[in-house]
């Protein structure tokens, strides 16, 4: 209990190895769940199925014989949702309280409440002692999302907004680390719902944020917090590096990807981050593109076409809105190099991108001949 007016009542999932079947949870995940308590008592979402169980218990003890009067529905989908219908089934009185849209898509999920109280922006609902004060924050990153804002604690809960990957103590001193590839694979697309909902808040006595996933924020992990969201959502640049990203058949392309990089080093640039799209995490390589302010791609040529790995990587920043970068391209090619032209393509896609000259290509293997075009590539990517 953080609170003697709030409890946490989540769930850590340490053997769940992906999340949302695609994203690697090498320290599991949590869900959160918080109850509140005063005249009324508030359940503030459910959890996940897979711990739909450990979840009604932890319920139960905390409530020591007492109802719940509210469930608050922030966010519908299933790690939060899931539980829902066997808590009602547990506590058929309870009122579910969410939006519009919420309950629209737990008709979807097949979800059924008895009582309902719908709610909307600016919306209060008083517990006796504590007060609810809701807060839209649609595509965070559904369109249903709502936020609750308790002025008397002044703690805001966040749904998805300031979540983490890992159960809820993982690395307790790097929030940082996991909020960052969470957030710009979650809801990095997002950035200018998240950064209208940010506007929102700033106007608050925030004191504590409490959100769906990763730990409870307060004191400096709080300041910081805000600051990188802050960052994040405006897609601006947090470190001043360059991330050099290849995808290699044979090993050639990776060659001179690690030339390139040991030259921007030499160079003195400030960070440079290297990853291995075949076999790297993609979601840790996306974080790394958005964290950083340059990058350089460097891809085999595959069927006339590029590499798959960086196919997908070049999807996958499309998708999230990659922007305001400036990219450089080296490309390898044994007989027709090609895959300059499709990362130009792509690249010219995406908005506020400058991609940086020469663009190198190589035949096969690097070779000295082709040193002297990877210096002008690395010089021009430290101007």
């Amino acid at each position: 209990m953080y609170s003697d007016k709030i409890k946490y009542v989540g769930c850590d999932d340490a053997d769940l190895d992906l999340f949302e079947s695609q994203y690697d949870l090498p320290e599991g995940m949590c869900y959160n769940s918080y109850l509140l308590f005063a005249d009324k008592i508030a359940v503030m979402d459910a959890v996940d199925p897979r711990k739909q169980q450990e979840w009604l218990t932890h319920l139960a003890l905390s409530l020591d014989g007492r109802k719940p009067d509210y469930l608050v529905v922030h966010h519908m989908e299933p790690d939060h949702s899931g539980s829902m219908n066997a808590f009602l089934e547990t506590y058929p009185e309870t009122v579910v309280v969410a939006s519009k849209q919420a309950f629209q898509l737990m008709n979807q999920f097949g979800i059924c409440a008895a009582n309902t109280l719908v709610i909307k922006e600016g919306d209060e609902l008083p517990l006796g002692g504590l007060t609810l004060r809701f807060i839209a924050a649609p595509m965070i990153h559904w369109p249903e999302v709502m936020m609750t804002y308790v002025p008397e604690e002044k703690t805001l809960f966040s749904a998805d907004a300031f979540g983490k990957f890992g159960v809820y103590n993982a690395d307790a001193d790097d929030w940082a680390c996991e909020a960052r590839r969470y957030y710009f694979n979650i809801c990095g697309k997002y950035g200018q719902a998240v950064t209208k909902v940010m506007e929102k808040a700033a106007k608050l006595d925030i004191q504590t944020i409490a959100p769906l996933h990763g730990p409870v924020l307060d004191g400096d992990k709080l300041a910081d917090a805000i600051r990188l969201y802050n960052i994040w959502c405006r897609y601006d640049v947090e470190t001043e590096g360059i991330l050099v990203a290849y995808a290699s058949i044979h090993g050639n392309t990776r060659h001179a990807a690690e030339t390139l990089a040991q030259m921007l080093r030499q160079r003195g640039c400030p960070k440079v981050a290297i990853t291995d799209l075949t076999r790297d995490d993609m979601a840790e390589a996306i974080e790394d593109a958005f964290r950083m302010n340059k990058m350089v791609l460097c891809c085999a040529t595959y069927d006339m076409d590029i590499f798959p790995p960086m196919h997908l990587f070049l999807h996958e920043l499309g998708q999230k809105l990659y922007q305001k970068r400036t990219v450089g391209i080296l490309e390898n090619g044994s007989w027709a190099p090609q895959a300059a032209r499709v990362i130009k393509t792509s690249l010219q896609s995406m908005k506020d991108i400058t991609i940086v000259e020469p663009i190198v290509s190589i035949k096969s293997s690097l070779h000295d001949s082709d040193l002297p075009a990877l210096e002008a590539l690395a010089d021009a990517m430290m101007q």
